[in-house]
Protein backbone atom coordinates (compact mmCIF):
# COMPACT_ATOMS: atom_id res chain seq x y z
CA UNK A 1 0.00 0.00 0.00
CA UNK A 2 1.32 3.62 -1.04
CA UNK A 3 0.23 6.53 1.19
CA UNK A 4 1.00 9.60 0.19
CA UNK A 5 0.07 13.01 2.46
CA UNK A 6 -2.13 15.30 0.58
CA UNK A 7 -1.96 19.67 0.07
CA UNK A 8 -3.51 20.02 3.02
CA UNK A 9 -2.85 18.54 6.27
CA UNK A 10 -4.36 16.04 7.36
CA UNK A 11 -5.51 14.45 4.44
CA UNK A 12 -4.09 11.66 2.52
CA UNK A 13 -4.20 9.64 -0.89
CA UNK A 14 -3.85 5.47 -0.50
CA UNK A 15 -2.83 3.44 -3.33
CA UNK A 16 -3.34 -0.70 -3.07
CA UNK A 17 -1.32 -2.74 -5.56
CA UNK A 18 -3.29 -4.21 -7.81
CA UNK A 19 -2.69 -8.27 -8.38
CA UNK A 20 -4.25 -9.21 -11.95
CA UNK A 21 -4.52 -13.03 -13.76
CA UNK A 22 -6.60 -14.55 -16.36
CA UNK A 23 -9.95 -14.08 -13.90
CA UNK A 24 -9.85 -10.53 -13.57
CA UNK A 25 -7.86 -9.19 -10.85
CA UNK A 26 -8.43 -8.35 -6.72
CA UNK A 27 -6.85 -5.96 -4.29
CA UNK A 28 -7.19 -4.84 -0.52
CA UNK A 29 -8.33 -0.69 -1.03
CA UNK A 30 -8.54 -0.38 2.93
CA UNK A 31 -5.47 -1.98 5.40
CA UNK A 32 -5.73 -0.96 8.80
CA UNK A 33 -1.75 -1.50 9.46
CA UNK A 34 -0.78 0.46 6.32
CA UNK A 35 -3.48 3.45 7.59
CA UNK A 36 -2.21 3.14 10.98
CA UNK A 37 1.39 3.53 9.87
CA UNK A 38 0.74 6.44 7.60
CA UNK A 39 -1.65 8.85 9.84
CA UNK A 40 -0.40 7.66 13.34
CA UNK A 41 -3.90 6.21 14.39
CA UNK A 42 -6.23 3.05 13.88
CA UNK A 43 -9.67 3.83 12.14
CA UNK A 44 -12.27 3.60 14.01
CA UNK A 45 -15.41 2.53 11.41
CA UNK A 46 -18.94 3.51 12.66
CA UNK A 47 -20.58 3.26 8.81
CA UNK A 48 -19.85 2.53 5.55
CA UNK A 49 -22.18 4.37 3.08
CA UNK A 50 -22.57 4.39 -0.61
CA UNK A 51 -23.57 7.17 -3.04
CA UNK A 52 -24.70 6.13 -6.77
CA UNK A 53 -24.49 9.21 -9.08
CA UNK A 54 -24.98 10.26 -12.57
CA UNK A 55 -22.40 12.64 -14.21
CA UNK A 56 -22.59 15.89 -13.24
CA UNK A 57 -23.76 15.49 -9.28
CA UNK A 58 -21.75 17.28 -6.92
CA UNK A 59 -22.43 16.66 -3.25
CA UNK A 60 -20.56 18.65 -0.72
CA UNK A 61 -18.99 20.50 1.00
CA UNK A 62 -20.11 18.60 3.83
CA UNK A 63 -18.31 18.27 7.51
CA UNK A 64 -19.24 17.66 11.22
CA UNK A 65 -18.90 19.57 14.09
CA UNK A 66 -15.78 18.53 16.44
CA UNK A 67 -16.05 17.04 18.57
CA UNK A 68 -15.90 13.85 17.73
CA UNK A 69 -16.02 15.12 13.75
CA UNK A 70 -16.19 12.51 11.10
CA UNK A 71 -13.17 11.46 9.19
CA UNK A 72 -13.90 9.39 6.12
CA UNK A 73 -12.04 7.05 3.71
CA UNK A 74 -13.29 7.43 0.02
CA UNK A 75 -13.35 5.11 -2.90
CA UNK A 76 -14.96 4.75 -6.41
CA UNK A 77 -15.88 1.31 -6.92
CA UNK A 78 -17.59 2.09 -10.60
CA UNK A 79 -16.79 5.47 -13.28
CA UNK A 80 -14.95 7.98 -11.67
CA UNK A 81 -15.42 11.14 -9.43
CA UNK A 82 -13.81 14.35 -8.38
CA UNK A 83 -12.66 13.89 -5.18
CA UNK A 84 -11.73 16.96 -3.33
CA UNK A 85 -10.64 17.75 0.57
CA UNK A 86 -11.21 21.68 2.02
CA UNK A 87 -9.50 22.78 4.81
CA UNK A 88 -12.46 24.38 6.80
CA UNK A 89 -10.55 23.97 10.13
CA UNK A 90 -10.64 27.98 11.80
CA UNK A 91 -6.95 28.90 12.75
CA UNK A 92 -4.96 26.51 10.34
CA UNK A 93 -2.56 27.92 8.13
CA UNK A 94 -4.29 26.44 5.17
CA UNK A 95 -7.87 27.34 5.61
CA UNK A 96 -9.42 27.80 2.92
CA UNK A 97 -6.89 25.46 1.06
CA UNK A 98 -7.73 22.23 -0.71
CA UNK A 99 -7.01 19.53 -2.75
CA UNK A 100 -8.43 17.30 -5.68
CA UNK A 101 -7.70 13.18 -7.01
CA UNK A 102 -9.51 11.62 -9.42
CA UNK A 103 -10.73 8.52 -7.93
CA UNK A 104 -11.86 5.52 -10.18
CA UNK A 105 -11.20 1.85 -10.06
CA UNK A 106 -8.36 1.69 -12.43
CA UNK A 107 -5.88 2.12 -9.19
CA UNK A 108 -8.57 1.70 -6.59
CA UNK A 109 -6.90 5.01 -4.67
CA UNK A 110 -8.80 6.46 -1.88
CA UNK A 111 -8.43 9.52 -0.22
CA UNK A 112 -8.32 9.65 3.68
CA UNK A 113 -9.58 13.17 5.46
CA UNK A 114 -9.83 14.04 9.13
CA UNK A 115 -12.27 15.09 11.57
CA UNK A 116 -12.70 19.07 10.57
CA UNK A 117 -12.27 18.49 6.86
CA UNK A 118 -14.81 19.91 4.30
CA UNK A 119 -15.22 16.87 1.50
CA UNK A 120 -17.18 16.80 -1.62
CA UNK A 121 -17.48 15.70 -4.92
CA UNK A 122 -17.87 15.45 -8.48
CA UNK A 123 -19.37 12.50 -10.36
CA UNK A 124 -17.56 12.65 -13.74
CA UNK A 125 -19.24 9.78 -15.65
CA UNK A 126 -22.91 7.85 -15.34
CA UNK A 127 -22.96 5.32 -13.18
CA UNK A 128 -20.47 6.36 -10.66
CA UNK A 129 -20.48 4.52 -7.31
CA UNK A 130 -18.68 6.08 -4.25
CA UNK A 131 -18.30 3.95 -1.20
CA UNK A 132 -16.44 5.43 1.99
CA UNK A 133 -16.37 4.63 5.34
CA UNK A 134 -17.02 6.18 8.48
CA UNK A 135 -15.51 7.20 11.58
CA UNK A 136 -19.22 8.16 13.39
CA UNK A 137 -22.57 7.68 12.40
CA UNK A 138 -24.86 9.76 10.22
CA UNK A 139 -26.01 12.38 12.82
CA UNK A 140 -28.10 15.08 11.15
CA UNK A 141 -27.89 17.77 13.82
CA UNK A 142 -24.18 18.03 13.69
CA UNK A 143 -23.59 17.76 10.22
CA UNK A 144 -22.86 20.99 8.14
CA UNK A 145 -22.35 22.47 4.72
CA UNK A 146 -20.72 25.23 3.12
CA UNK A 147 -21.07 25.93 -0.85
CA UNK A 148 -19.30 23.81 -3.16
CA UNK A 149 -19.72 26.87 -5.52
CA UNK A 150 -17.88 29.50 -3.19
CA UNK A 151 -16.06 31.97 -5.97
CA UNK A 152 -13.57 32.54 -3.36
CA UNK A 153 -12.40 28.73 -3.27
CA UNK A 154 -12.71 28.53 -7.11
CA UNK A 155 -12.81 24.84 -6.72
CA UNK A 156 -12.52 23.19 -10.11
CA UNK A 157 -15.27 21.69 -10.97
CA UNK A 158 -15.75 23.59 -14.47
CA UNK A 159 -12.48 22.01 -15.59
CA UNK A 160 -14.39 18.51 -15.52
CA UNK A 161 -18.26 19.57 -16.17
CA UNK A 162 -20.30 22.06 -17.43
CA UNK A 163 -21.45 24.86 -14.61
CA UNK A 164 -25.28 24.71 -16.48
CA UNK A 165 -24.53 20.26 -15.83
CA UNK A 166 -24.17 20.30 -12.30
CA UNK A 167 -26.85 18.82 -10.02
CA UNK A 168 -26.61 19.99 -6.47
CA UNK A 169 -29.24 19.02 -3.73
CA UNK A 170 -31.08 22.00 -2.94
CA UNK A 171 -29.18 21.98 1.22
CA UNK A 172 -26.01 21.99 -0.78
CA UNK A 173 -27.10 24.81 -3.12
CA UNK A 174 -27.82 26.72 -0.37
CA UNK A 175 -25.01 26.60 2.23
CA UNK A 176 -23.53 29.66 3.16
CA UNK A 177 -19.81 30.88 1.61
CA UNK A 178 -16.42 29.57 4.11
CA UNK A 179 -16.55 33.14 5.18
CA UNK A 180 -20.40 32.89 5.74
CA UNK A 181 -19.71 29.96 7.92
CA UNK A 182 -16.96 31.19 9.62
CA UNK A 183 -18.21 34.96 10.65
CA UNK A 184 -21.52 32.55 12.59
CA UNK A 185 -18.43 30.35 14.11
CA UNK A 186 -20.04 27.35 12.19
CA UNK A 187 -16.56 26.02 11.42
CA UNK A 188 -14.38 23.67 13.27
CA UNK A 189 -11.25 24.84 14.48
CA UNK A 190 -7.83 23.90 14.36
CA UNK A 191 -7.50 23.34 18.07
CA UNK A 192 -10.57 20.96 18.18
CA UNK A 193 -9.77 18.95 15.70
CA UNK A 194 -5.85 18.83 16.92
CA UNK A 195 -7.35 17.76 20.35
CA UNK A 196 -9.40 15.02 18.69
CA UNK A 197 -6.25 13.99 16.53
CA UNK A 198 -4.61 13.76 20.10
CA UNK A 199 -6.92 11.54 21.89
CA UNK A 200 -6.92 9.06 19.02
CA UNK A 201 -3.75 8.87 19.31
CA UNK A 202 -3.72 8.01 22.93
Amino acid sequence: MQARELQVPGAWLFTPPIFADSRGAFTAPFQADAFREAVGHPFKLAQANTSFSRRGVLRGIHYADVPPGQAKYVQCVSGSLLDVIVDIRVGSKTFGQWDAVVLDPKTMSATYLSEGLGHAFLALEDDTVASYLCSTPYNPGAEHGVSPLDPALGLPWGQYVASSDLVLSEKDRAAPTLTEASEVGALPTIDACRARISDLRA
